[in-house]
């Protein structure tokens, strides 16, 4: 029995630490504890989706920031 609760408390500690809201992670854990876990894959790769789409983002603001020091030291320097 401890290895189910094991089992348990890990999954809801990577939802935790993946970013999961606490909405998604009560559904995950209830599929979970119903036994299915094929139900959490969509589930899971919308998040993933929605992480990745957040890189992205943070990705383009690196680019102008690093567009505009290099412009500054370019025009400045």
């Amino acid at each position: 029995m401890s290895e189910a609760s094991d089992t348990m408390g890990i999954l809801h500690q990577n939802l935790i630490d993946a970013g999961c809201s606490k909405d998604l992670i009560e559904t995950c854990m209830e599929l979970a504890k119903a036994n299915k876990w094929k139900c959490l894959l969509p589930l899971l790769s919308k998040q993933r989706i929605n992480l990745l789409d957040s890189v992205h983002d943070g990705q383009k603001q690196i680019d102008c920031l690093d567009f505009l020091v290099y412009s500054i030291n370019k025009k400045h320097i």
